[in-house]
């Protein structure tokens, strides 16, 4: 089951809705259905990878659904350190699975439930270890959690319908997110070639340096905008772009810095003009 975005990414209090807060790492499924086995949303077994997940207090016939993340010293979730755990196969950092949804107990579809009956079940069917956690929701309301998610720079948050049943492989209304953005401003810099994506710069101690590719938030009026004036810009080319002078600024969204000073999944909002 996957999440749709908030309309204009905007919390909201709602009547049998809950909060929860979003977690920054990879998305997992735990099943016991025969022995212990790990999968991402894309159905890859992953059992092997996370050797601390090994030691289970699940019973035999259940699945969650939840969030496999590593935190930093702060205890907040780091997703840089989560994916440089999910491609080593020599890191000793530790993931830890914090669910957040029950598709099976004890051997039987529980999808067809209610959401509130699933919180229920999935608060029943374990006790919490070192490495297995269960995603509280928050109570109150939805609007101050995430402005508190928010303070602290987390991700942001999910609002849940506690009516809602499990709807596998789908894109659902009963579940949104409430994204955390950091906005940026930027350099459009160049253009790759063969597909979309815009490369971007910052200005840092008087000179211009990379800071990632836009990939998301470009419409073909913004196409149609870049070329009409890229041919003034380009200084260089090569097979893998074609570069231009830092005149054109633009405004991105993105998830946050990475520690290396790079744009996270940056999504362009406009041209500064």
């Amino acid at each position: 089951m996957l999440l749709q975005y908030a309309a204009g990414n905007e919390p909201f209090d709602k009547e049998n809705h809950i909060a929860e807060l979003k977690l920054d790492g990879i998305r997992l499924l735990v099943s016991t259905m025969d022995g212990l086995r790990l999968y991402t949303r894309h159905e890859n077994d992953v059992t092997h990878k996370f050797p601390e997940l090994h030691n289970s207090p699940l019973p035999a016939g259940t699945i969650l659904d939840g969030e496999l993340i590593v935190t930093d010293q702060h205890g907040k979730p780091d997703f840089e350190a989560m994916m440089s755990r999910f491609q080593s196969r020599s890191s000793r950092v530790q993931a830890t699975f914090c669910a957040f949804d029950i598709l099976r107990y004890k051997g039987i579809d529980v999808t067809g439930l209610l959401l509130s009956r699933r919180k229920e079940l999935l608060f029943e069917a374990f006790t919490e270890t070192e490495r297995y956690t269960k995603v509280m929701p928050a109570k109150g309301s939805a609007v101050q959690y995430f402005a508190a998610a928010s303070a602290l720079s987390l991700e942001g948050v999910v609002i849940k319908d506690l009516r809602s049943r499990y709807a596998v492989g789908t894109r659902s209304w009963s579940w949104q997110k409430v994204i955390n953005w950091t906005r940026a401003e930027v350099f459009i810099t160049g253009a790759r070639r063969g597909q979309l994506g815009w490369l971007t710069s910052i200005e840092e101690n008087g000179r211009m340096r990379p800071a990632g590719i836009i990939e998301f938030g470009i419409n073909d009026e913004h196409k149609r905008a870049l070329r009409s004036v890229q041919h003034k810009l380009i200084y260089k080319e090569d097979k893998f772009a074609a570069h231009f002078r830092p005149i054109i600024r633009a405004r991105v969204k993105t998830r946050n810095w990475t520690k290396n000073g790079m744009l996270r999944s940056p999504v362009f909002e406009e041209f500064i003009l």
